[in-house]
């Protein structure tokens, strides 16, 4: 019986070769350190060490491996150009990783390093500072401003959907027509991951139709669900992404990104009369903290805001309940002094 060249050649290359048992694993097992961040995380990561890259490169200073002075000096400038104390953490941390994954010593772990990120959050301050909350008469306004009919629909839909559901953008970019379930109360969002749900065990978010009566403008203006559904039947949107892109042609493309969410909440806000600096205060978070504000005015619990936001802590929450300053002062003023 005579054995076919290829057939020898490939028993030959079997057996000189070593065999790496594990290798399937190890592949998996990367997947799945990778996994365990968000693709926004990654995203983060990869922008800041190109940023670190790119600041060592112009003072002709190594990146890969870098000094411990290289990285003190680099979050020091950060500092001065005015970047949040959170933004230059997470740049010393990615300056690490990428130490480590390369199998070198972390100079964001020498004593140097740590005194320098110690003294910047000191100076600049750890409070983080989102974003100001949405009110209900800024939704209206930036809706009522809406221009063209295929793109004001999907804005307003956009916008309503967003605040009455205390979405992220992420959220919004992520939501398909497959996750819509319509009842008689409203429509029932199911969101399968989340910046809190990292392992996908996924949720409910109840979307419920507008608090004014049908008979007056404002029914029809200011209900999501109505919006919602104007906007899929508009753009005969059947499956896939919900919110997508509409050209000045008025044809509809692929869904939105994030970014590109942050751009229509800004320029809605804009119609709506915002100034350049009052502009720069609101983005698309304005509107999850806008729907924990108004609902916690009109007597909403934390539970039930975190029920829908998805927050795991009320701590979290009371970020978004800037109410809670006007109750303080109340309580203050009832001491007599």
């Amino acid at each position: 019986m005579s054995t076919e060249p290829e057939s020898v050649e490939r028993a030959v290359a079997t057996a000189i070769e070593p065999i790496d048992p594990l290798g399937e694993y190890k592949a998996a097992a990367e997947e799945y350190i990778r996994a365990a961040r968000s693709t926004a995380t990654l995203r983060a990561y990869r922008a800041d060490w190109r940023d670190f890259s790119a600041w060592c490169a112009a003072h002709e200073l190594a990146a890969l491996p870098a000094e411990p002075e290289t990285v003190a000096l680099y979050l020091s400038a950060l500092a001065k150009l005015g970047r949040h104390a959170g933004t230059i953490g997470r740049r010393a941390t990615t300056i690490g990783l990428v130490h480590q994954r390369q199998g070198l010593a972390s100079p964001s772990a020498h004593r140097m390093v740590r005194e320098a990120l110690r003294g910047i959050r000191r100076k600049l301050g750890t409070r983080q500072r989102g974003k100001l909350p949405a009110t209900l008469d800024l939704i209206r306004k930036a809706i009522e401003h809406a221009e063209g009919s295929l793109a004001s629909s999907r804005d307003r839909a956009l916008l309503l959907v967003g605040f009455a559901g205390g979405l992220r953008r992420s959220e919004l970019a992520a939501l398909r027509v497959e996750d819509l379930h319509a009842h008689k109360h409203g429509i029932t969002l199911e969101l399968p991951t989340s910046k809190t749900d990292q392992e996908g065990q996924g949720r409910e978010v109840e979307i419920p139709y507008g608090a004014q009566p049908e008979s007056t403008p404002l029914a029809e203006l200011t209900c999501p669900v109505r919006a919602l559904t104007q906007w899929l039947k508009l753009a005969n949107i059947n499956d896939g992404p919900v919110f997508r892109h509409v050209t000045a042609a008025q044809t509809i493309h692929d869904g939105l990104s994030t970014r590109a969410i942050g751009e229509i909440v800004k320029r809605a806000f804009a119609r709506a009369g915002l100034d350049e600096k009052d502009l720069a205060r609101y983005g698309a978070h304005s509107l999850r903290a806008g729907f924990a504000t108004e609902a916690y005015q009109n007597g909403a619990s934390e539970l039930a805001i975190m029920r829908q936001t998805g927050h795991k802590s009320s701590a979290m929450v009371r970020r978004y309940i800037r109410a809670e300053k006007a109750d303080r002062m109340a309580a203050a003023s009832k001491l007599g002094l």
